[in-house]
């Protein structure tokens, strides 16, 4: 149960390829957040590379106030040696809400149950290095109501101290949401006091799930 957490870039589309012994593994990593994305993204995986003789899977979502959810599968080797060590790589690297296929090409030497691990767990860990993170977190959101003469003034204002400005809804008034992390409220209303002279303060507008990019 997480309020924040890393998961991969909503655009993510990671591919990283490492031969042993003349097999070729075939990593590729993307972002799901339930089990039809996840499933959807292995048959995609399958459909790519049909004539590959394994399509082993392994992935991990957030769940809302629950535990997160984790999948994975041999699809064929070993059991233990493929899905299990691509999940472990998964799990370690802290992030949620993202997939691994590894398609394997069989070389025609037999890697044995440690080198099978060690070869679907090395590639996963080699892709997951190369996967974009953004951090995933809820924000208080608030609601300010400005008059059209003011409301370009007071959002630019606003973006330069660094709040996120959600958007504007532009009607008899201009409406702008806020985003704010927790603890930064009263920074927020003390601020807008002085932005608008007292004339405006905002009002709560519950709370909402927001990206932010994260360095690598």
């Amino acid at each position: 149960m997480h309020t924040e957490y890393q998961r991969p870039a909503a655009d993510c589309a990671v591919e990283h390829e490492i031969e042993i012994k003349r097999s070729r593994f075939i990593c590729l990593i993307g972002r799901v957040t339930n089990d039809v994305e996840a499933r959807e993204f292995i048959d995609a995986a399958r459909q790519r590379f049909p004539d590959a003789r394994h399509h082993c899977s392994a992935y991990i979502y957030h769940v809302d106030e629950s535990h997160p959810v984790e999948r994975s599968s041999d699809d064929g080797e070993p059991s233990g040696t493929a899905g299990k060590p691509m999940l472990d790589v998964l799990k370690g690297s802290g992030l949620m809400d993202v997939a691994a296929v590894v398609i394997r090409y069989f070389g025609g030497v037999k890697l044995g149950a440690g080198g099978l691990v060690h070869a679907y767990g090395g590639v996963v860990s080699e892709a997951m290095e190369l996967v974009q993170p953004v951090l995933r977190t809820t924000r208080h959101l608030f609601t300010l109501a400005a008059p059209h003469a003011d409301a370009g003034r007071w959002e630019a204002e606003l973006r330069n101290r660094g709040y996120e400005v959600l958007g504007v809804d532009y009607a008899a008034q201009a409406t702008m949401t806020l985003a704010v992390a927790t603890g930064e409220e009263e920074a927020l209303f003390d601020f807008i006091a002085g932005l608008t002279q007292a004339t405006a303060e905002p009002k709560e507008a519950g709370t909402q799930w927001v990206e932010i990019a994260q360095s690598n």
